[in-house]
């Protein structure tokens, strides 16, 4: 989860990154291209096979249970990184998850190292197979996340707005829970295969804050 101005808000995820963000980005990326198209796609096969399942977490503890987790107040903590691996910002997020009806609800409010606030709205709804459908208003069609063990993998296709247009990435949130209130994120965000950006955040549970949620 992060915020969509990135590089969630996610799960999180800001809403834009902005041109200065995503210019060099296209121009790194069409060089490499160019120059090392054949070789990207040997490599994106081979890590194609070799890419960690979250099927791999299945025997790793504490259990993570989004219900119980995304509940009530939590708070995040995060950087955004930019296609070298630069942390460019940071941010702090405040986060209200309620469920009902089989239905999860975050509500993110961002603020960043620089004042821009954000705020991002998730909707999850658990399918029969234990996956979950995740949902955002920037989120093109509808995300999937699979949970095992300690972890659980979200990916989605996020619509980034710059000044004058927009770009879809693929993003690739990888979320593990180390104690109980506490949580890791990793996000990759990806276009055509090859790396534009990043966040890595923490995500902090308070069950001792009670919050609203709206009625039914």
């Amino acid at each position: 989860w992060f915020p969509s101005h990135l590089p969630p808000d996610g799960f999180m995820i800001p809403r834009s990154f902005g041109r200065g963000f995503f210019c060099p980005i296209v121009e790194q990326f069409m060089e490499n291209y160019m120059r090392y198209g054949p070789l990207l796609l040997m490599v994106f096969a081979l890590n194609a096979c070799t890419s960690v399942s979250v099927d791999d977490y299945t025997d790793s503890e504490p259990l993570f249970v989004p219900e119980s987790f995304f509940s009530g107040s939590l708070t995040a903590y995060g950087v955004v990184k930019n296609y070298k691996g630069f942390a460019s910002r940071s941010f702090a997020a405040d986060i209200t998850a309620c469920w009902q009806d089989g239905v999860g609800t975050l509500d993110e409010r961002f603020i960043f190292d620089d004042g821009e606030k954000q705020t991002r709205v998730w909707t999850l709804e658990k399918n029969l197979d234990g996956s979950y459908n995740a949902t955002a208003g920037d989120v093109r069609g509808v995300g999937r996340a699979r949970v095992a063990g300690n972890a659980m993998f979200l990916d989605y296709v996020l619509t980034i707005q710059l000044s004058d247009s927009s770009i879809d990435v693929a993003v690739d949130d990888r979320m593990y829970l180390v104690s109980e209130d506490v949580l890791i994120n990793e996000s990759t965000l990806t276009k055509l295969g090859l790396p534009v950006g990043g966040i890595v955040l923490t995500i902090i549970r308070h069950p001792e804050v009670s919050v609203a949620c709206p009625a039914v």
